[in-house]
């Protein structure tokens, strides 16, 4: 289901599904419920505080046992409500080309 003009296709979870948050150094955790998932991000809604996820990354548990999970960013908080970004290498490299970088190469190319 493609909503909210986003450009992955989510899917909206018909029954709660936990999952958990955990720092990148693992000195927090919280428990979840994910609301949606796509691709490239996910919608969750956090057990106690938010004040962890203003971390720049992170990972997200899917299994109990944290063989299944993915590195995050956080894009949004409302209420109890998160919307989170995958990490990926690919996205990695798209951040470390910045515009100036992108000018400079594009100039020595003429």
């Amino acid at each position: 289901m493609k909503f909210d003009g986003r450009k992955a296709f989510r899917v909206k979870m018909d029954h709660r599904q936990p999952v958990n948050l955990m720092g990148s150094d693992g000195t927090w955790r919280r428990s979840c419920v994910l609301l949606d998932v796509s691709q490239t991000g996910a919608k969750v809604e956090v057990e106690g505080t938010l004040d962890v996820l203003q971390a720049k990354e992170f990972f997200m548990l899917l299994s109990s046992t944290g063989l299944a999970y993915r590195r995050c960013e956080l894009v949004w908080i409302d209420g109890t409500t998160a919307g989170i970004h995958f990490v990926t290498a690919q996205s990695k490299k798209k951040q470390a080309i910045t515009p100036a970088a992108a000018a400079q190469s594009s100039d020595q190319a003429k």
